[in-house]
């Protein structure tokens, strides 16, 4: 059931009736985490299973962790860690595992064939068990209490506007939003459906219309790809994964807004970042500042010696780059942009200081390298095969001549799509898009809305799922 889908408009319609009937809260609570199951199970409703699973056992190990000490308190944790990272392991990671097990043997003589894997990917289990299980490592860190209701806590593990694809939440965040006496509680319909409109015009008609269409050319043909079209292609690319990620979160934190809950917002800015440690800052903020406090930080972040920092910074974005997918392409991805990390570091240390990088055209300078390179590493994200990869990245770095994949038409419909989404982060790089949307006049915000309603109603684009249900 995806957010840009008629049955999720029915859906939510009756969610949002029923949420505003004069109800208890604990009521409407349920009724919530009931739409959530629903939402989930529309889907494929076996793997509800896996949900209630990790919900299950999070509850009681939490639990468990709070009144244990020692070596039982950290049983209780690793009950939850492999149970999470078990299923997670499994259905994301076991063909994979099993198809890298039987090349080694090969290496070795050895014929090995598991046969063909029937292995179904659960929509959102890297999202739920990470949110899940983070519930558990602060009860054992001594960050969060135990939750007293069951209700809530299901809810918070399962809430359907940010279930299948984030933002990841924290539990601290979201259950205090949960509580009865919660005095801060405000339904934001017009505000909320103002950023639902936002979302579903920067999924269908830019990210699916515009956009989706060139990548699809570009990647499905990259053999024959030159390097005009390996750029214009990739740069569509990095468009589409913001407007169709950015898209599902502004969406879900809308959805949220009707129902009277507040959701973090997952991006700022990304593609104005001056550097990576500040991409990674503004882009799926939820995820990076779970990998930091969860595993670089337990890791001793930058508490040790420089080598072991470098260490820990590769080893955060080497998992970073598995936990998006079973394929040594996000393994090399998220390695590259460990190196890229430990790298922009090395020269921040010698060269941070020099004050010719302080000025406007050192920074736009920067932001523009840092852009650039951005596109080259998006190559590793969305080819299909390594082959594929090095193809594009040659085609890229060489500027590669040759007959073009792509017509002028589509070059110049990419080429204005992403100028004005770098003047867009340039322009809101510093500034907060709430306050920056609600200084609109009345007449002028409620034009756009409607200029965005009616191309969404226009697109002639075709329907496609978001890219992070993947994920």
């Amino acid at each position: 059931m995806a957010f840009n889908s008629l049955i999720f408009l029915i859906f939510f319609a009756v969610v949002l009736g029923l949420h505003n009937l004069p109800l208890a809260w604990r009521a409407k609570k349920l009724n919530l985490l009931l739409a959530s199951y629903v939402f989930y199970a529309a889907w494929n409703p076996p793997f509800i299973l896996l949900l209630w699973i990790s919900t299950a056992t999070d509850w009681f190990a939490s639990r468990r962790i709070a009144v244990s000490t020692g070596h039982t308190k950290r049983l209780y944790l690793l009950l939850s860690i492999l149970v999470n990272l078990g299923m997670l392991g499994y259905f994301k990671y076991g063909a994979f595992i099993e198809e890298n097990f039987a090349a080694l043997l090969q290496l070795f003589g050895v014929a090995y064939s598991g046969g063909e894997s029937n292995i179904i990917l659960p929509l959102g289990i890297s999202f739920y068990t990470f949110q899940s299980m983070s519930y558990t490592l602060d009860i054992y860190r001594g960050k969060q209490h135990p939750c007293k209701s069951w209700l809530d806590f299901s809810l918070y593990v399962s809430f359907f506007p940010q279930l299948v694809a984030g933002p990841i939440l924290r539990a601290g965040f979201f259950l205090q939003q949960l509580a009865d006496d919660y005095r801060e509680r405000i339904t934001q319909f017009g505000w909320g459906f103002a950023l639902i409109t936002v979302g579903m015009f920067e999924k269908v008609v830019l990210a699916d219309g515009l956009l989706a269409p060139v990548v699809e050319k570009v990647y499905a043909e990259s053999a024959l790809a030159n390097g005009v079209d390996s750029w214009i292609g990739t740069m569509a690319f990095a468009g589409q994964i913001f407007f169709d990620f950015n898209g599902y979160s502004v969406i879900a934190v809308g959805l949220g807004c009707c129902l009277g809950f507040n959701l973090p917002w997952n991006f700022l800015s990304p593609y104005a970042a001056i550097g990576f440690a500040d991409f990674w800052r503004r882009w799926h903020i939820t995820l990076s500042t779970w990998l930091r406090d969860y595993l670089y930080i337990p890791l001793s972040g930058n508490r040790v010696s420089t080598l072991r920092t470098f260490i820990n910074l590769m080893l955060t974005m080497l998992i970073g780059g598995l936990w998006h997918g079973a394929s040594w392409l996000f393994v090399l991805w998220g390695g590259v942009h460990g190196t890229l990390l430990v790298g922009e570091r090395l020269l921040r240390n010698r060269f941070g200081g020099s004050p010719i990088l302080q000025g406007h055209t050192a920074t736009f300078l920067l932001g523009l390298v840092t852009w650039l390179i951005i596109c080259l590493t998006w190559v590793l994200f969305r080819a299909e095969s390594p082959a594929a990869a090095a193809h594009l990245l040659g085609a890229m770095l060489s500027l590669q001549g040759g007959e073009s994949i792509v017509s002028t038409k589509e070059i110049l419909q990419v080429a204005l799509v992403i100028a004005a989404l770098l003047a867009a982060h340039g322009f809101m790089r510093d500034r907060d898009f709430e306050q920056t949307a609600r200084s609109l006049s009345w007449p002028l915000a409620g034009l756009i809305l409607a200029a965005m309603l009616l191309a969404i109603l226009l697109s002639p684009g075709e329907e496609r799922a978001f890219i992070y249900f993947e994920f």
